[in-house]
């Protein structure tokens, strides 16, 4: 279909859908010639400060400081939790995760890696864009299911290819268990290369191909999860032995093969003339592991301090989001679904109604960054932490391993690094924290 074309039947056939969408940034209310292509890249167990635009000066990322210096940074993005698949359910339904069950508020563990998943009669992206003409993809990690009614194609995406568990050997795409876990298309298949390589070759290819009609694309790499792997390196096969192995030399090195692989999609956008035409999304699903970087933050992925859920955010719409912005609106990665179907002039789905927040307004700079509050939760054997974020306080219950520990009360403004509890000196503040900790709490379960 010619993009005139989709104009004039198009837009028709999605009225009723972008007359009922929240949000002021759509496409075609602004004179544009269709709804926005949407590119979301999500990186896996990066910490905040391993790209150059959020302070790293060992890791060079030019490709993702473009995407910043050329539309918006975020400072308190959050991911919505500490680990892999709830920040992915969360993406996908547009919802806090902790509303599907506790294998999707967590992570799947040992046992049920292959039996649990993510329904997809309770995902929004990108069934919502569907009415809209929207060709959709998942080049990447997926980890919301493996069995065949939990994969990308039972979603409704178009195209799938990458690995459907947590990681995978990035040269023998196998799991540490020995399984094969590479698949196009919802068959398993065999290929030679590296995998971050590989996902952005797939996702280079579906813009060339899909440029005459919107799309949407979603490339979650498994970069840079363990096992750490470089590129240029295809003797080094893992194992469940050495599987976890490795050095900082070759996390930078496969955080900067990341950034070249963004390079490579947004010069196919260049190339197709879609620049001015894309939303480009790029952040990261929780905070970083052993080998990463957090910056000024305490912790790491797997708790609800900053380390483990703080997460870089940039995104680019030449024309929409000026550039060179930076903006302190505290935001989740459920935000991002609720912006993308804002803009697309896309409603959720009957029946859904979701918890994100359209970002649009304040990263295009027509609205002030505004207060709003945000909660996590860890119910996980030997851990048990909830916490709330509002304007510049932050409360944290830390009850691990149900040893009763006092609560928490940090100014993350001043103190990122969540390292004077402040709760003796504010306890009004905990209290109404809690308060409202404990509200969402009842209302998600």
């Amino acid at each position: 279909m010619l993009r005139r074309d989709f104009v004039r039947t198009g837009l028709a056939g999605g009225a009723g859908l972008a007359a009922g969408a929240g949000g002021a940034e759509r496409a075609w209310a602004q004179g544009r010639r269709r709804p926005p292509n949407v590119v979301f890249f999500l990186s896996d167990d990066m910490g905040y400060g391993d790209l150059s635009c959020y302070g790293s000066r060992e890791i060079r990322t030019p490709n993702i400081d473009k995407l910043a210096k050329q539309g918006v940074k975020f400072t308190s993005a959050y991911a919505n939790g500490p680990v892999c698949t709830p920040t992915r359910t969360a993406f996908i339904t547009g919802r806090y995760q902790q509303r599907f069950g506790p294998e999707l508020e967590w992570a799947f563990g040992p046992n049920n890696n292959k039996t649990a998943g993510l329904r997809a009669t309770d995902s929004v992206l990108p069934r919502a864009l569907k009415p809209l003409g929207y060709k959709s993809a998942c080049m990447g990690k997926w980890h919301l299911g493996w069995s065949p009614q939990f994969r990308p194609m039972a979603h409704g995406f178009d195209e799938h290819f990458g690995i459907l568990l947590g990681n995978a050997d990035m040269y023998s795409h196998k799991y540490h268990d020995g399984s094969d876990d590479l698949w196009e298309n919802g068959e398993p298949v065999k290929r030679e290369g590296y995998l971050t390589e590989m996902i952005a070759d797939k996702a280079v290819s579906f813009v060339e191909r899909n440029a005459a009609s919107p799309f949407f694309l979603y490339v979650p790499f498994n970069a840079v999860h363990w096992p750490f792997q470089p590129p240029g390196r295809p003797t080094d096969i893992r194992n469940s032995q050495n599987w976890r192995d490795g050095e900082r030399a070759d996390y930078v090195k496969m955080t900067e093969s990341m950034d070249a692989a963004v390079g490579r999609v947004m010069d196919a956008l260049a190339r197709k003339g879609l620049e001015k035409d894309t939303l480009v999304v790029f952040t990261n699903d929780n905070g970083g592991e052993r080998l990463s970087e957090s910056g000024p933050l305490f912790h790491v992925k797997g708790t609800v301090f900053e380390g483990g859920i703080r997460v870089p955010a940039v995104a680019r719409w030449p024309g929409v989001i000026p550039a060179g912005r930076v903006t302190g609106q505290t935001a989740m990665t459920m935000d991002f679904t609720a912006t993308i179907l804002a803009a697309a002039g896309a409603r959720a789905p009957d029946g859904i109604t979701l918890d994100g927040e359209d970002l649009m307004p304040v990263m295009s700079g027509k609205r002030a960054a505004y207060e709003r509050s945000h909660f996590w939760r860890v119910r996980q054997q030997g851990r048990s932490q909830l916490a709330a974020r509002k304007g510049r306080w932050k409360y944290i219950d830390d009850n691990t391993g149900g040893r009763g520990f006092p609560e928490l009360l940090f100014d993350v403004e001043a103190d990122p690094g969540e390292r004077r509890n402040l709760y003796f000196r504010h306890q009004d503040v905990a209290r109404g924290l809690r308060a409202e900790a404990l509200r969402w709490e009842a209302s998600v379960s």
